[in-house]
């Protein structure tokens, strides 16, 4: 019986939003490490939102009982308090696996036994899922190109105005930044999976560079998820990951591009968690952007630096010249910041989706 309750857990878990993951052993084994017996028959009652009337009106506990239950699923990250935007009232929510779970579980770069292991089963949870897709390729794509993307590519800052009389645009980093009055900053959860898998970050970007904003700051700070950081602060964060060739990704309320970030990700190839599942035949890439990368051939050398930098493989050299693939350009400036004849230059296309199936894997 106690078996079914725990899939029942994952199953409203997965309810809650984000990509498929498979229910499956190891998944249940990653809850089981998490919370016990006790916060999982609390959890299965607990619909995807409820604020506090709606709470105490649930759950036959007494408030001193029902604080405590509250204060532990949200430290641990199973659930979050955040104030409606329209009426102020807290709400509480439950956390989806993907994006959500993992990134609580990791954000505090916490390193004890507890960590390792749920970093192990994390990684066989990837691979398990890697798996289920290389078996049913084209259904899994299928489903991926209809769902809407869950993130939006940030050019890098200054390859965004080649011109001075340009408005800047509101996809502009340091827009977003100016915005909010509280910040977080958290450890990278993907570079710190790797560091505890004893696989470390290949170019050593910063572990503490993932940002957070405005309530979903506050709730992360107040729960140790991240630390309250200055706008000058942020940005200085954000110029370290430009220079290091980093992909800036934003996330937003319901991942709708025109609400409110929620949160920015300064992303390497060698860890970041949506990339290695694209690169591993798991997921495709599937992203928002306003901006594709446009070859000055005048100026190209062909000396193949773009080539080695773009996360997509959208840049091929013929006749020692540059050459973009549209289709697969995700418009993050990586290629443009660091081209050193200054060849590149990122053009606003206006906000489009991005679809690139995962390469086929086999299963053999």
């Amino acid at each position: 019986m106690t078996d079914k309750l725990w899939h029942q857990l994952a199953r409203s878990i997965l309810k809650a939003g984000g990509p498929p993951v498979p229910i499956n052993d190891t998944l249940i084994e990653l809850l089981k490490t998490l919370i016990n017996e006790e916060q999982l028959k609390f959890l299965l009652k607990f619909r995807k939102s409820l604020n506090r009337d709606q709470i105490n009106s649930k759950f036959d506990l007494d408030e001193a009982s029902l604080n405590k239950m509250l204060n532990e699923l949200m430290h641990i990250g199973m659930i979050t308090a955040i104030p409606s935007r329209t009426t102020g009232e807290m709400v509480y929510r439950l956390v989806a696996f993907l994006p959500g779970l993992l990134e609580f579980i990791l954000m505090r770069g916490e390193t004890g036994a507890k960590q390792k292991k749920l970093a192990k089963l994390w990684e066989q949870l990837f691979k398990d899922e890697a798996e289920i897709t290389r078996i049913n390729y084209d259904i899994v794509m299928n489903a991926f190109k209809n769902a809407p993307p869950i993130d939006r590519v940030i050019p890098i800052e200054q390859q965004i105005e080649p011109h001075e009389e340009l408005t800047l645009p509101e996809e502009e980093v340091r827009k977003i930044i100016e915005k909010f009055d509280i910040i977080g900053v958290s450890h990278c959860y993907c570079r710190h999976l790797k560091d505890l898998l004893n696989d470390p970050c290949k170019i050593n970007a910063p572990r503490q560079n993932c940002l957070s904003f405005g309530r979903t700051a506050k709730f992360a700070i107040d729960q140790s998820f991240a630390k309250k950081i200055s706008k000058e602060e942020a940005l200085k964060i954000l110029k370290e990951a430009e220079d290091l060739g980093l992909i800036h990704k934003t996330f937003h309320v319901k991942g709708d591009p025109f609400m409110e970030e929620l949160a920015i990700c300064n992303c390497c190839t060698c860890c970041c968690q949506n990339l290695q599942a694209f690169y591993s035949g798991s997921s495709p890439t599937h992203t928002y952007t306003s901006y594709i990368a446009h070859v000055n051939e005048v100026d190209c050398v062909g000396c193949g630096t773009c080539l080695e930098l773009c996360p997509m493989d959208a840049i091929d050299l013929e006749d020692a010249t540059a050459i973009v693939n549209e289709e697969r350009c995700i418009g993050c400036g990586v290629c443009a910041n660091n081209c050193p004849e200054e060849a590149i230059e990122l053009q606003r296309t206006g906000l489009r989706k991005v679809f690139i199936p995962a390469p086929k894997v086999s299963t053999s």
